[in-house]
Parts: C-alpha cells; structure tokens; sequence
C-alpha cells in the first residue's frame, strides 16, 4: 500500500450534505458547521475562500476544486470587502448577520441567494468524523486549492448533473459520487504537494523506508521487529532504524504503534466491533494488551474512547503517527 493508498482509502461518505450553491454578487457566506472535512467544485463564475487557520485565502475558478479541513471556519464570498451576510452553524441552520434565521432554499439540493446567480457551486461535506480518517486529515492543510488543470476530471460534471435529481437510492448515489470527486482531487493534491506533506508522506518516496512503511501499513497485524522489518527491506537493523528515524521522525517500532493505535480508534467506530476483534487487525495478541496500549499512548480506554465518541461523534480522535 502506497503514500496515496493510505489516503484513499479513508472517504467514506454516509449521507453527506451534498448542495448546489447558486450565488449573485454580491455575497459573503460564512461556514462554520464543524464538519471534518468539505470539498467545493466550482462550476462558473468565481470566489475568494479563505479559512480562519490562518493560510493564504485562495480564488476559485470554473473546474477548480478546493478543500477545508474543519472544524476550521472559512467564508465564501465574491469580494474580501462584501459585508457578511450569513453564516452557516452545525446541522445546515443559517443565520443573518444580527443572528435571525437566514432561508435560501432555491429547491431541491439547491441553495442561494438568487435562482439565476452567475457564480454556481458544488458543496459536499463529509459531516462525521468516521467518514474521513484522521490519517488523511492530518496530510491536508486547512485550505487545499486545485486549479482546474491539475483536477481535469469529468466526474465533478456528473456529480453536478446527479445532484438536483430526486430519485430513489440518490443519497447512495451522491455518496459514492462525492467519494469519487474527493479521491480524484486528492490525487491532484498529492501530486502537487510534496513538499509540504507530513514527514510519513514524503517518507514513502525513500526507495528503504518506503518499503518499510509500506509492510507496515498493508500488515500491521504481523508481529514485526526491527530486525524482521530490516530483514524484508534488504538491509541491516542498524541502517533501517537510523533512516527511518531520519526520515519519519520516530523509530520504526514507535511509528507502528501509534500506527496500530490509529487504525484501532478508527475501527472502534464501527458499529459492531468487538474489542477481540479489533485488538486482533491492528495486531495485538489480546484485548487486554490493545487496552493497555491505548491507556497508556491516549489516557483513556478503548471502551471509554468508545463511549465518548458515540456520546459526540465530532470529538476529535486519536492522533495519527508522524
């Protein structure tokens, strides 16, 4: 499994929020609805978003894409000077400026401030965190732009097309579409990117440590050694520990666990997972090891992890090695 694997195969949406934004000039919206992560598929006309994290604000153009990593706010608008005039809060409720309720609904999946806007936009949001892995969020910056040259998909078409029908299975549908368009942007991204991706990242280019982090992700239930990891990259112990220290930051044996504990707090989201079974993928011989190892790296147990989570699905997860 490569650098891009691990990041693709984290998109799973369930019933996101999926729109079309039909906006005349002037406009300011601004969105803070907590969602881990948002895409935004410019369609015509253009507008300036910017994150309050604190990066350079972007300008979006037909067939551009861009990408916010919540729970960062970030405002839409046409021009930096446009007043404010709504704001988007958790669940989609929208508020004018002195705090009254805001309605824009243009019909179905469609949303604005004008039926005829020159400015049209596809919005989809991956509303819970289970649904993006905190793997793939911790490699994106708050604000990640795509020109359309470096997207040049025709999926962002389709999506575009599927999203105002009303049909039966639609929400499936729209899901997979969503899920299609982000996998294709963060392509893009990943290409673009590689001098500015987290150390784990750019570490899978190394033709050693690649290799290495590529065992260890695909299998990271085998009970790996330094030197048994050393042994099937083709190079002695000393050397393997020493690049991989270098290059990702963290030991060989240190990054697998933080690896193993990342995939076991993803995995206790899933409705039906055994602590036994989850100890056993991530590679732990028993569920009293797994909870001894996630007390002692996270504070809390996999059970109270577990329970805090389903109480607030938006708390944030454990963080991810490197």
């Amino acid at each position: 499994m490569d650098a891009l694997a691990n990041l693709l195969e984290g998109p799973r949406a369930r019933g996101a929020f999926l729109l079309r934004a039909v906006l005349a000039p002037p406009f300011h919206v601004r969105v803070q609805d907590g969602a881990p992560l948002t895409l935004v598929a410019m369609l015509t006309g253009r507008a300036r978003i910017t994150t309050t994290g604190g990066g350079a604000p972007c300008e979006v153009r037909p067939g551009d894409i861009a990408l916010m990593r919540g729970p960062t706010p970030y405002t839409v608008a046409d021009d930096p000077a446009t007043p404010l005039q709504v704001t988007i809060h958790p669940g989609q409720h929208c508020t004018a400026p002195d705090g009254a309720p805001a309605s824009m609904d243009l019909g179905t999946r469609t949303w604005g401030n004008h039926p005829h806007g020159s400015t049209t936009m596809l919005i989809g949001t991956y509303q819970m965190p289970g649904e993006v892995t905190r793997h793939l969020l911790s490699a994106l910056p708050d604000l990640a732009h795509l020109p359309a040259n470096a997207v040049n998909t025709p999926l962002v078409a389709l999506l575009a097309e599927e999203t105002v029908k009303d049909e039966p299975g639609q929400e499936v549908v729209l899901d997979r579409l969503l899920d299609l368009v982000l996998i294709a942007a963060l392509r893009a991204w990943s290409a673009r990117a590689a001098d500015h991706a987290p150390a784990w990242l750019r570490a899978h280019g190394d033709p050693v440590v690649g290799g290495a982090l590529r065992l260890l992700h695909t299998h990271p239930e085998h009970p790996w050694t330094v030197a048994g990891l050393a042994g099937a990259c083709g190079v002695s112990r000393a050397a393997l520990a020493r690049r991989f220290t270098t290059t990702v930051g963290r030991p060989p044996m240190a990054y697998l666990t933080a690896w193993r504990l990342t995939l076991a707090a993803d995995l206790l989201r899933e409705p039906g997972a055994t602590l036994s079974t989850v100890a056993r993928r991530v590679g732990y011989g028993s569920p009293f090891a797994l909870s001894a190892a996630f007390k002692r790296e996270r504070g809390i147990s996999p059970e109270q992890y577990r329970t805090r989570t389903r109480a607030d699905p938006a708390a944030p997860r454990s963080a991810p090695p490197g």
